[in-house]
């Protein structure tokens, strides 16, 4: 008698894994063991962090919800645009709207009237969980400092040029807007695919499900703690614990045990050292440096991998060796540094070598000294050329397949419970996406042709079709590593060949070029964010744009009445600490790009012409994996992604501190205590995160209205401040930027002619 299979068990091949992913590539965030059936998600990060339920019926879109989160969308853009200029800052993140505004909605439920005016009940019951995630995406979609307000400021502090409020809130809302239109035709490619999980989201469905009490399967059945006391527990230990590495003892963050040893030792403190160094004393007890770059409990192992062997193949073996070999005269500046240096090892200063119409003066650039990087910084323009390259040709071998399919396939065809639950909801209609596009594509032409912006019509183009073309290829490696590639970088280097010497026009393209791609990514997130929470599609679109519309007039406004009422606003010494650190390097930026160009730093016979060469090692590198694992389909060649490139660009100011810690607490989370403690992952990771992150941002916020800012940062200068603890990680070489050949007064380095 022949046997058969039992009717309940599943043969795994790749049709029936494309069945139920929705992924046409060999995905490496799905674990075949863990994959689920019965209407779950088959990626168990998913499971364990979003319902599979929806109550159709919630209130989501009332008079409560627009209140409150307009009011959020008031108030925190317009306190981050006011600490935006001040150093020390403070940032009031999303996790903080997201807790600040739970309290708020229940209250709202508690004691508004149960009224009902012009038809619109004004308390519809108990706050709901979809009223909190549409509040919370309207505190946050515009929270930091729109990008374009530092065109602003650098236009009046750099260039003394004052237009009036049209031309500023034009450029503000065409670059913050004009994404967005974009981002609502990548949504097919971005949000409903169930294999873009997007790490980062859930961690908020963590946090919205766990303060409002949600029960699901996901959670699994595994006892001990509540979530919700779990999370109470980790964030009152967050809170507390940040006082010491935070204020007390400072030493606990940048723990470079290994240079107080020998605080004088250069060699020691380039190796070694936190502040100018490449860290290799690993050590921290901060989980604002453990976290800089991300929560190492919402990236992925594979992807926390590739990053960290990008970081030791690049910065702990490629740049010592370049750095002690003296290549672009490494040894003469610190080997890890985000200043510009001239051939005296000072701070770079663009105004000797300006006309007074802000233009190179070239007799003045020979006279002077060319421009030098420190051999981190120079890496990092080298890594982020490999990564444009490398994002393409990937996107081109691992997702072609994918891209194909998604642009055919509607909602309710997606393969997973989430999309066909949202499937039942009206779509945006794409009339609405191309209203914003022809709009704010009209007052971005506006904005630079009534105004002397020296930025003509096809370098605006150009902008959008570069941030349009890498859209959904950054956007799917964004979904799956949790990782963005910039294109800041890129977009600066071609309007630097393009328009030599006119800095406002490449300011203004490094903009329309960049924020339009990263805008549309916010959008795609925090619709996909909507997507896990079942929210509408249709008030989470006005929540966006009526939000991002409010904020962005907010700042300006807020930017403004700072330069009218602070005195001495963004010069060196200001009283009260608005010295403007972000318009400095954004105008620096803007002199090195823009006025010296990158023909003067890249082109043949130039310094830094080697790093071109990172173009084609970003071209080719992708084929090599790729084609190894075409032979070899289950080998580690199948998890080599261009994050290897891309995953260091915050090197630097970031140093080892904030990428080797942050590799070992995702391996010991989302490697050893996924594979062998399932069911307490399962349960509490995402959990835990949120509350580490959660403690952390309210303790940033106390200590610094608390502690550092009353006072004008006086309290304490005596006693706490100055202590061992407080002092060591930023004296000696490391904390002084020495080099290891410091120059005698008067000598220079480098080249005799440029």
């Amino acid at each position: 008698m022949e046997k058969t299979s039992q009717p309940d068990e599943k043969v795994f091949d790749d049709v029936l894994i494309a069945d139920l992913t929705g992924a046409q590539f060999d995905d490496p965030n799905l674990d075949k063991d863990q994959i689920g059936f019965d209407d779950e998600s088959p990626y168990p990060e998913v499971r364990s962090a979003v319902a599979n339920t929806d109550d159709f019926e919630m209130p989501v879109s009332t008079l409560r919800t627009w209140v409150i989160g307009l009011a959020f969308a008031i108030l925190i853009p317009g306190l981050n645009q006011f600490f935006f200029f001040r150093f020390p800052s403070v940032s009031i993140t999303g996790i903080v709207a997201q807790l600040l505004s739970f309290p708020v909605g229940r209250a709202a439920a508690a004691w508004l009237p149960n009224w009902t005016v012009f038809g619109v009940k004004i308390n519809p019951g108990p706050f709901s969980v979809k009223e909190h995630v549409l509040i919370t995406i309207m505190a946050t979609v515009g929270a930091g400092s729109a990008y374009a307000t530092d065109i602003i400021a650098v236009q009046r502090v750099y260039y003394d040029q004052r237009y009036n409020f049209s031309y500023q809130w034009f450029v503000v809302m065409s670059t913050q807007l004009i994404g967005f239109s974009i981002g609502g035709v990548a949504r097919r490619f971005l949000v409903a695919p169930p294999s873009m999980i997007w790490p980062a989201n859930l961690v908020n469905c963590a946090l919205f499900n766990t303060l409002h009490s949600q029960q699901y399967a996901g959670i699994g059945t595994r006892g001990g703690l509540s979530r919700e006391r779990f999370f109470v527990y980790m964030f009152l230990a967050s809170f507390v614990w940040y006082f010491f590495p935070g204020y007390l003892f400072q030493a606990l963050s940048y723990f470079s045990w290994v240079t107080w040893i020998r605080p004088q030792n250069t060699t020691i403190s380039q190796l070694f050292g936190y502040v100018h160094g490449m860290g290799m004393s690993v050590i921290t007890f901060d989980w604002s440096q453990i976290a800089y770059i991300g929560s190492p409990l919402a990236t992925p192992w594979w992807a926390e991998a590739n990053i960290f062997g990008g970081f030791v193949f690049f910065f702990w073996f490629l740049t010592p060796v370049l750095y002690f070999t003296n290549t672009w005269f490494g040894e003469f500046m610190p080997i890890s540094s985000r200043t510009s240096y001239d051939n005296q090892m000072n701070t770079y200063d663009v105004k000797k070598i300006l006309t007074p119409e802000s233009t190179i003066d070239l007799a003045a650039y020979h006279a002077y000294s060319p421009l030098f990087l420190s051999t981190t910084f120079a890496i990092s323009y080298g890594l982020s050329f490999a990564s444009i390259t490398a994002t393409l040709v990937h996107a081109f071998l691992y997702f072609r397949k994918q891209i194909w399919v998604q642009a055919r396939r509607s909602l309710h065809e997606q393969p997973d419970i989430h999309a066909r639950l949202m499937s039942r909801y009206p779509q945006v209609p794409e009339w609405w996406y191309l209203t914003i596009f022809l709009s704010m594509f009209a007052i971005g032409i506006i904005s630079i042709e009534v105004w002397p912006t020296e930025m003509p019509v096809w370098a605006f183009v150009l902008a959008l079709v570069i941030a349009f073309t890498y859209v959904i290829p950054i956007g799917m490696i964004q979904a799956i590593t949790n990782q963005q590639v910039g294109l800041n970088v890129i977009t600066e280097l071609i309007i630097g060949y393009a328009l030599p010497g006119r800095p406002i026009a490449m300011m203004m393209f490094k903009t329309w070029g960049y924020i339009t791609m990263a805008q549309a990514l916010t959008f795609t997130s925090d619709f996909k964010l909507g997507h896990y929470m079942k929210v509408a599609p249709k008030p989470m679109f006005w929540s966006q744009v009526v939000a991002t519309v409010i904020a962005g007039t907010v700042q300006l406004g807020v930017q403004a009445w700072m330069f009218t009422n602070i005195p001495d606003m963004c010069s060196p010494h200001q009283k009260d600490g608005f010295i403007c650190p972000s318009t400095e390097v954004f105008g620096t930026a803007s002199i090195i790009w823009g006025v010296i160009g990158p023909a003067l730093q890249f082109s043949k016979g130039q310094t830094y012409y080697p790093l071109v060469f990172f173009f084609l090692v970003g071209t080719v590198a992708p084929i090599i994996p790729w084609a190894l694992s075409k032979r070899y389909p289950n080998s580690i060649f199948k998890y080599i992604n261009p994050v290897i490139f891309n995953g260091t660009g915050l090197i630097p100011p970031a140093t080892a501190i904030n990428y080797v810690p942050w590799a070992g607490v995702g391996f010991v989370f989302q490697y050893v205590i996924r594979r062998r403690h399932f069911s307490w992952w399962t349960k509490y990771n995402y959990v835990l995160s949120a509350a580490l992150d959660s403690g952390l941002a309210i303790s940033i916020l106390v200590i610094f209205f608390g502690l550092q800012f009353p006072k004008n940062g006086t309290i304490g200068e005596s006693n706490i401040l100055v202590w061992w603890g407080n002092t060591v990680p930023f004296t000696g070489a490391d904390g002084l930027g020495t080099p290891v050949r410091p120059l005698a007064p008067g000598e220079t380095f480098g080249p005799s002619h440029w």
